[in-house]
């Protein structure tokens, strides 16, 4: 079992040259990878963004790299005459119509985004991608690995909810064959208040009886209720993706516990059925953080 929920880093650093990636994820329904880096890495997202598809398959995906190289080798620095103008003209325009002083030096301008464009030879832009791919494998481990662990802790809880589940599922149960018999003595009762010594139709008592059992019986959801339980067990002691089994899993558990609850015509079952409930739900939050 994994947690959706963790935290990597790693540093690649080679004489000037150094890459650090930092990865935080948090529980999404689906795979949503959110990168931030630096432009010279934007010919390598396709390859970034697959790269972590490998390693995990659902969850929000932060992933943050930095690059500094103080190497002079294989790198130039190209004007983007095109875009530096329009920044010109831009400030300008704004110094004309506020009647303001246009104080733009070329170093301004030079600081401006993207006015710089760093370009990378080929033989670099290999050894960058060469680079960055060692910084990001060691990051996606140390992330699974704190996934791992924070998984293996959801595990036990759950499955010590689900102990505590049973044990409840087993109380309604014990519950359930007494609610018939205790109907008809209150039944009866009443009708002996009402009526006094005067004889009444007992073939009638009988099919009331009938009737409410039939209305009040849970056995299909009680067995319902045994059979996801132990399912729920098997699918945490599995492997691979989990998450939505278990959560598709916890709506069946809720579904079953809503129906006893609309049938039960019994305090301590009500009682016991809405502890239940509240089991489940705590389970069911849970379950949002598993992979």
């Amino acid at each position: 079992m994994r947690s959706m929920t963790g935290y990597g880093k790693a540093e690649y650093i080679n004489g000037g040259t150094s890459i650090t990636v930092e990865i935080k994820t948090v529980n999404n329904r689906f795979l949503d990878i959110i990168p931030k880096y630096p432009r010279c890495f934007i010919s390598l997202d396709d390859a970034i963004k697959k790269t972590v598809q490998s390693a995990m398959k659902r969850g929000r995906v932060e992933l943050f790299i930095t690059y500094a190289d103080t190497e002079d080798s294989g790198k130039n620095v190209r004007i983007d005459y095109g875009l530096a103008e329009q920044y010109v003209k831009a400030n300008r325009e704004l110094a004309d119509k506020f009647g303001i002083e246009s104080d733009l030096t070329a170093l301004s301008l030079m600081r401006l985004p993207d006015v710089l464009v760093e370009e990378i030879d080929e033989k670099s832009e290999d050894e960058l991608k060469d680079n960055l791919s060692s910084a990001l494998s060691e990051a996606l481990i140390n992330l699974n690995k704190m996934r791992d662990v924070e998984g293996e802790k959801l595990k036990a809880d759950l499955l010590a909810r689900c102990d505590t589940v049973e044990r409840l599922v087993i109380e309604i149960d014990k519950r359930a064959p007494y609610i018939k018999e205790f109907y008809r003595s209150k039944l009866e009762e009443r009708i002996k208040e009402a009526v006094g010594d005067v004889k009444y139709d007992e073939s009638r008592l009988l099919q009331e009886v009938a009737v409410f059992a039939d209305k009040s019986n849970i056995d299909e959801e009680l067995t319902r209720l045994k059979s996801h339980i132990s399912q729920f067990r098997s699918i945490c002691n599995g492997d691979g993706e989990i998450g939505k089994k278990l959560d598709f899993l916890m709506q069946e558990f809720n579904r079953e516990t809503n129906t006893i609850c609309s049938k039960s015509n019994d305090i301590e079952i009500t009682d016991t059925a809405l502890a239940l409930k509240n089991e489940i739900e705590k389970m069911r939050e849970q379950v949002q953080n598993i992979e």
